[in-house]
């Protein structure tokens, strides 16, 4: 009877395997002849990722090819398993927004030796590039908001600053860009910051909500993403402080909502979809052994109550 279960359990175990197995054939059936490019997402919960999902995907169908994604869900762990899925599947490029620092240079490395080109967005492996790079120019972007932060105040207050994930390429890019702003404005001094792990609006309320507890002094906050600025911005309402003004970077539908509606002081609106767009074409360049540049970065625009309503019309 045992060995009569145990047989069964074997049998089911294989047909399982099988089963599973010829799901991912037809997921990477390309008996159409049509090439694949394997689009890892960091998380399509967020706007900003789910706008270049969909550039990639109608561009790649334009260009003749099926793009085949996968989310990470913001899990590092889960995204190197993914792609190591697409390399076994032998894609011929890979387009990946890393899902954060820890584990983004293993992908980069396996895919190189594996010999399929990878086009990196937004976010940038440290020691480990990808064929090249397309994000923000965050740096630019993060000074001028800084620059209108200063004018808007007149160069006086305190800042509280809620940043991203530490070691991501933006989050240290937009650092830069800000400081580099405020430090021809004395009189507006960063008194406290403190990191997020995941970018959320859940995190920019709770960190917020301690900072304005610690420092009471605190007139400008800088959600180094609109969900974190979001989540500053509810905070300060929640402890009764209409002074703070809250900025952001990103250009998400929320936060653009936000701007438009004076709850955001700015923010900065990515190109998301024209990133979306040079991403596939960078593949099919690398595909043919055309030159690509190392470093591909876009403009990002200053976004007030000015303009968030075009960019809500339209999102470049």
């Amino acid at each position: 009877m045992i060995t009569t279960i145990r047989r069964f359990l074997c049998i089911s175990s294989v047909l399982l395997t099988l089963i599973l197995c010829a799901g991912c054939k037809a997921l990477f059936d390309n008996s159409d002849g049509r090439p694949t490019i394997g689009l890892a997402v960091a998380n399509q919960q967020a706007d900003f990722f789910n706008f270049i999902r969909q550039a990639v995907q109608a561009a790649g169908e334009r260009e003749g090819f099926r793009v085949v994604v996968a989310d990470a869900k913001g899990d590092g762990d889960t995204q190197v398993s993914q792609i190591q899925n697409f390399i076994t599947q032998e894609v011929d490029a890979i387009i990946y927004i890393p899902a954060g620092a820890t584990a983004a240079t293993v992908p980069v490395r396996d895919a190189k030796a594996a010999g399929i080109p990878i086009v990196t967005v937004d976010r940038n492996p440290e020691g480990a590039p990808g064929d090249t790079f397309i994000a923000t120019d965050s740096v630019a972007a993060a000074r001028q908001l800084g620059e209108y932060v200063v004018d808007i105040t007149n160069g006086r207050g305190a800042v509280g600053v809620v940043q991203g994930q530490i070691g991501t390429t933006p989050e240290q890019a937009r650092d830069q860009g800000f400081r580099d702003a405020l430090s021809k404005a004395p009189g507006l001094p960063i008194v406290a910051q403190q990191a997020s792990q995941q970018w959320s609006q859940s995190e920019g309320f709770d960190i917020a909500t301690d900072m304005l507890q610690a420092h009471p002094e605190i007139t400008v906050m800088f959600g180094r993403a609109d969900a974190l600025a979001l989540g500053a911005a509810a905070a300060a309402r929640a402890q009764n402080r209409p002074d703070i003004r809250v900025v952001g970077f990103d250009g998400d539908i929320a936060g653009l909502k936000a701007v438009a509606d004076g709850q955001l002081a700015a923010t900065i609106t990515q190109q998301t979809y024209a990133m979306g767009r040079l991403a596939v074409k960078s593949a099919q360049d690398l595909i043919d052994k055309k030159p690509v540049p190392a470093e591909q970065l876009q403009k990002g625009v200053l976004t007030t109550r000015d303009n968030a309503n075009l960019f809500l019309e339209q999102h470049p």
